[in-house]
């Protein structure tokens, strides 16, 4: 016999479901046992993550600001020169737009 297109359908459904729910269990379990070691050892974050490390990846930790290169004399809006040009600059010679 044959496994239709449908209970293919209802059987992932079932199988997302069940994934789901496991996750769920793991990860309350897993929180569990860190809280429980946390109280143990009477850690706080900074034992876990370092100042170093704890901002490691964020948005604010990437790179810093980088100053405007480009300014639109018609509005004043500026650009770094990074990322896609915006549409006041796309297709011209940007060196009339350059901040001096």
């Amino acid at each position: 016999m044959s496994t239709t297109y449908k209970d293919l359908l209802q059987q992932r459904e079932a199988l997302e479901k069940q994934i789901a729910e496991a996750r769920r269990a793991e990860t309350a379990a897993a929180v569990a046992q860190v809280r429980a070691l946390v109280a143990e050892f009477g850690l706080v974050a900074n034992d876990i993550f370092p100042s170093g490390r704890a901002t490691r990846g964020t948005a604010s930790s990437r790179g810093s600001k980088v100053a405007p290169k480009y300014r639109n004399p018609a509005t004043g809006e500026t650009w770094t020169g990074r990322g896609k040009a915006p549409k006041w600059i796309a297709d011209q010679d940007r060196s009339q737009f350059l901040i001096a």
